[in-house]
């Protein structure tokens, strides 16, 4: 018999749907201090947890039995995925069980940006005030809803937005542009166009590039009188910024329902007179807690008899099947893939993996990697091991294996990525069966661990290159933490270059500027 602890509080059809099995036991700890939870955990086989509960290394040293935890819900930030994954546990999520609610939600705050109608109701309740003067708002209709993200909840914000006689700008470099005109919407491909719209709203992933995707820089071109909605994740947008736009009325009002850092009960945004928030409420409808509760208590069970893993993020590889020294393929393909989405961003038409040695044998397990890495800055916590895939199909993205003629590298594998806009290429090699490097980057020689922040430069190879590229960097106060410089037969050079700090656009568009420079591009591993 398996157990199955419940840490955080759901709905009672899931506890249903647990008891009713034979084979699996059940603790319910929703109401345990936490610190009296680690204590119970060493009788888990699989914990069912949800925001409340951090799983951190504490949790995961408590739990020694653990072979699966499920996140009752979408966002994993209160879990140590790498932790997991080291142990041997399976991380499952339950992606899309709130997506009407915090599509609804969205409709609420942006309802009332216009409208004003929560401060009006306290005005009346708590004041006893009639003043109708005082409320005087705007109306959605005839304005324009700049959508960044439209995907599964701004597909849906969109389709409702318009309802309501809205013009609707849509802006998702990893979409085709007929998802959002097919429903009636504008597709753009410039920021700017978001930025010039009289209500933004966001639904992205948090990722490296979406954090602070509005920042001062950004607020500076927006209208005056914008209004911002934020139901998606804390820190999309700079709270700093958000604060000083509110203040000088340049935002005319703002709606979230996520912070940076929850709770968020004691930010200055909750003084301003024209902000109103809500303490993370996106996913708190019956329906959806009842949909998130079935879907958690399901896949624990399954988890618990080893039968699937629905919705993993960190599927564990099955070591007794695989040789010593595959699994770090596995790894530095994903890492390329990612590294080449990065490079070559827009919506993915195919992905082909080559490989030649002995890894060439397991070209499959690759490509299921390879998918995860390129699509996994788009799609966040969405993509996994396990729907991989079947999302790649769905997307209309081509998959191709194949092997090559051996070369000067005992194994090496390439992963080339097409988009509408251009192709990029990886390739890599392990050494020692676990020092990866990745030693051609589209064409071009290159030696280096995947691993960082790094600025990828091609220019035009001629003198004085690396000294500009040093001197923007020095005076930015950005340390170089290795320089790798590939030159080419056809006249250009690509430069890798390792840094200890953050690039921004600012940086990224001097180094654009550069009379040599044919691109600049900044990526993470």
């Amino acid at each position: 018999m398996s157990t199955i602890i419940v840490c955080d509080a759901i709905h009672k059809v899931g506890f249903d749907i647990l008891a009713k099995e034979s084979d699996v036991k059940v603790i319910d700890a929703s109401k345990t201090p936490k610190d009296e939870l680690l204590s119970i955990l060493p009788e888990a086989d699989v914990a069912i947890t949800r925001s409340s509960t951090d799983v951190n290394e504490a949790f995961l040293d408590a739990g020694k039995n653990l072979k699966a935890i499920v996140r009752a819900g979408v966002g994993v930030d209160n879990v140590d995925i790498d932790g997991c994954s080291k142990r041997g546990i399976v991380l499952m999520n339950v992606p899309a069980a709130n997506t009407i609610a915090a599509v609804e939600m969205t409709m609420c705050h942006l309802l009332n940006t216009a409208r004003k109608y929560v401060d009006s109701c306290n005005d009346l309740k708590l004041n006893r005030t009639w003043k109708r003067e005082k409320w005087y708002g705007t109306e959605l209709f005839n304005k324009t809803l700049g959508v960044i993200g439209c995907g599964n909840i701004g597909s849906r914000v969109t389709t409702r937005a318009l309802a309501f006689g809205m013009k609707v700008i849509t802006y998702d470099p990893y979409i085709e542009p007929s998802k959002a005109t097919n429903l009636g919407a504008k597709y753009t491909t410039n920021f700017d166009d978001i930025l010039a719209c009289d209500f933004i709203t966001i639904h992205t992933p948090k990722t490296t590039e979406t954090i602070n995707m509005i920042d001062k820089p950004e607020l500076e071109k927006m209208k005056d009188g914008i209004r911002i909605v934020n139901c998606a994740r804390g820190g999309l947008i700079n709270e700093d910024a958000l604060l000083e736009g509110l203040k000088s009325g340049k935002i005319a009002y703002a709606g979230i329902d996520v912070f940076k850092k929850e709770p968020g009960t004691d930010h200055p945004l909750l003084d301003l007179p024209n902000f109103t928030a809500t303490p993370h409420l996106g996913a708190n409808t019956l329906e959806s807690q009842s949909n998130i509760a079935i879907e958690a208590a399901e896949q624990a069970i399954s988890a618990s008899r080893g039968i699937s893993y629905p919705n993993a993020l960190n599927l564990p590889i099955k070591t007794e099947d695989l040789p010593d020294g595959v699994k770090s393929y596995l790894d530095l393909v994903s890492k390329m893939s990612y590294l080449a989405a990065q490079i070559n961003k827009g919506p993915i038409k195919a992905i082909k993996i080559e490989a030649s040695g002995d890894v060439s044998n397991y070209t499959d397990s690759l490509l299921t990697f390879a998918l995860v890495g390129a699509l996994r800055d788009t799609l966040g916590d969405s993509i996994n091991y396990v729907n991989a895939k079947f999302i790649a199909d769905e997307k209309g993205i081509k998959t191709q294996t194949c092997d090559t003629t051996p070369s000067v590298y005992k194994n090496k594998v390439s992963i080339k990525i097409i988009t509408d806009k251009d192709v990029s290429s990886v390739s890599g090699t392990v050494f020692n069966e676990n020092e990866q490097r990745i030693i051609n980057i589209n064409g071009y020689k290159t030696d280096f661990k995947p691993k960082g922040k790094m600025i990828l430069f091609k220019n035009s190879d001629i003198p004085g290159v690396i000294m500009n590229i040093s001197s923007i960097l020095a005076n930015a106060n950005i340390n170089i933490a290795d320089f790798r410089l590939g030159r080419g037969d056809d006249g250009f050079a690509l430069a890798v270059i390792l840094v200890d700090e953050n690039i921004d656009k600012e940086i990224l568009d001097k180094l654009n500027a550069l009379d040599a420079c044919i691109w600049a591009k900044y990526a993470t591993i």
